[in-house]
């Protein structure tokens, strides 16, 4: 038996209610092409996009809970840094399997199949509607202050609030967050995890473009060595502009690049840092180049690398 085609204008997601003033009966509900994420909400199983991250399947999972919540209702934590893109560790993205909702105290959170509910004090934060999916969630200073219950890494709380304060990660006019509103989100009353966040602020620096270039700086400082700029411009002796890199000590030409996957997989990408390499070394400059492997498994051999690079310049 054919199925009955649904309203064009109920696709690709809506609610039990939705069905129902649209004249969908509960045995359409039941066809094999709906897929049921929520309480009373339904999903066209081929009305959708494929998701290829983590990252979009949370944001499509969030968009679609969202039509079952209640008024006052909040995405929080985790859910609420997927919305507003700041870095996240690869592993507690892939086990996000429950959504973060919150509501204001005394509200009781919501409980029910794919949400994790949260009840937050007012004066812990400051809501907004996020500028392009049109969800509510807390603000961008808000958000980071929650995850001092949440990153268990110091150094992925200061990645988080490194991509906040800087405008090189986003195509935007400016940061999502100033170094004032984390200060204002983090010095307030009590809150689980708050001695994490002010040591985090701290280390918090501007002009960060990456995860991996905040753990890289961390890294080399908790080692003992001075801390390095950060997206250094280098020049030739004319003044002429060669690259810029990650990292930098300019008085001792040393230079300490991370090299993502895509450096890899990307020919042009490799080519590129072929002539930027060669550039670099033709005016004096060591460049050391960091992977994956050693910065999150060996970062004693990043650190000691830097160590020898710095002591055979001076």
């Amino acid at each position: 038996m054919l199925r009955r085609p649904l309203p064009a204008f109920l696709l690709p997601a809506f609610t039990t209610a939705d069905a129902t003033a649209a004249g969908v009966g509960r045995s359409r509900l039941r066809a094999a092409d709906l897929e049921h994420p929520f309480h009373a909400v339904y999903v066209v199983r081929d009305g959708r996009p494929p998701v290829l991250r983590p990252e979009d399947e949370i944001m499509d999972r969030a968009a679609i809970a969202h039509l079952r919540l209640s008024d006052g209702t909040f995405f929080s934590h985790l859910t609420a840094a997927v919305l507003w893109g700041v870095p996240l560790p690869p592993g507690i993205l892939l086990a996000h399997d429950e959504l973060d909702v919150a509501v204001l105290h005394p509200r009781r959170p919501a409980r029910a199949r794919g949400l994790r509910g949260h009840r937050v004090q007012p004066e812990h934060v400051r809501l907004t509607i996020h500028p392009e999916h049109g969800l509510p969630v807390p603000t961008p200073a808000s958000t980071w202050a929650m995850l001092g219950s949440v990153l268990r890494h110091p150094y992925d709380l200061v990645a988080v609030a490194d991509a906040l304060v800087s405008d090189r990660r986003y195509d935007a006019a400016r940061p999502l967050a100033t170094r004032a509103q984390l200060e204002a989100a983090v010095f307030t009353k009590r809150r689980v995890g708050v001695r994490a966040l002010r040591e985090a602020l701290v280390q918090v620096r501007p002009r960060v473009a990456s995860r991996t270039e905040t753990w890289t700086r961390l890294v080399i400082v908790d080692a003992g060595l001075p801390e390095p700029l950060i997206n250094h411009s280098v020049v030739d002796g004319a003044g002429r502009f060669i690259a810029c890199v990650d990292l930098a000590y300019p008085q001792w030409k040393v230079a300490v690049e991370y090299e993502g996957a895509h450096h890899l997989f990307d020919a042009t990408q490799w080519a590129s840092d072929i002539r930027r390499y060669e550039q670099l070394a033709a005016e004096g400059w060591r460049v050391i180049r960091v992977t994956s492997d050693e910065l999150f498994l060996h970062p004693e051999r990043l650190a000691l690398r830097v160590r020898r690079a710095i002591r055979a310049a001076a």
